[in-house]
């Protein structure tokens, strides 16, 4: 099984903090599931990416549809049950790699659009990585400049929280495919197809 970057590192410290528990009845147990739980946590399944469309860009449930300032949002929230590992949509050529600091809260919230996020811009779209309430490490996995084929790995964020896509205007809500509430899967679900 592949695992995101630094995910047996996380596990590690996860082991020498639960090394304590070890003396206490059922201490073993947390020991042994406390990395493994990180370890679960950080998985990164191959995916099967379609020839043509929008995918989604992580694993979760599509928390909001709508359109801002002529940019059309999908978001989608990751539970703690997700695959946390987020990828590109579509392909194109990465621009820029932004990094906002910000507020903490959950991310299924309105107050999110303050949270800390990561934005990769690749000229005709957008991909935004929000932390939440629980979630505070944000870990992209390109630079500007590199070239990015849809259903690529961007990044992931530690412990959770929700992936927006921004299309431009040239897309509709009429061209998105998914409904609020649905569950995607990053890098397989076709979210928007352009008619």
């Amino acid at each position: 099984m592949q695992f995101a970057p630094g995910a047996r590192r996380l596990a590690a410290y996860a082991l020498v903090a639960a090394l304590p528990f070890a003396f206490v009845p059922f201490g073993l147990a947390v020991v042994v599931l406390a990395p493994a739980a990180v370890l679960w946590f950080h998985r990164d399944p191959d995916r099967a990416t379609p020839d043509s469309g929008v995918v989604a860009p992580a694993d979760g449930t599509v928390s909001v549809i709508r359109e801002e300032d002529d940019w059309l949002r999908v978001g989608v929230y990751m539970s703690a049950a997700d695959v946390h590992v987020n990828r590109a949509p579509n392909g194109g050529f990465l621009e820029h790699v932004t990094h906002t600091p910000g507020a903490h809260k959950p991310a299924f919230s309105k107050d999110s659009d303050r949270n800390e996020r990561v934005t990769f811009q690749f000229g005709d779209h957008e991909v935004v990585l929000v932390a939440g309430a629980f979630a505070r490490r944000i870990h992209p996995h390109l630079e500007p400049g590199q070239v990015v084929a849809r259903g690529d790995r961007i990044g992931h964020i530690s412990f959770g929280s929700r992936a927006d896509v921004k299309l431009p205007p040239t897309y509709e809500k009429a061209d998105v495919l998914v409904s609020e509430g649905d569950t995607v899967r990053a890098g397989e679900t076709v979210i928007v197809e352009k008619s």
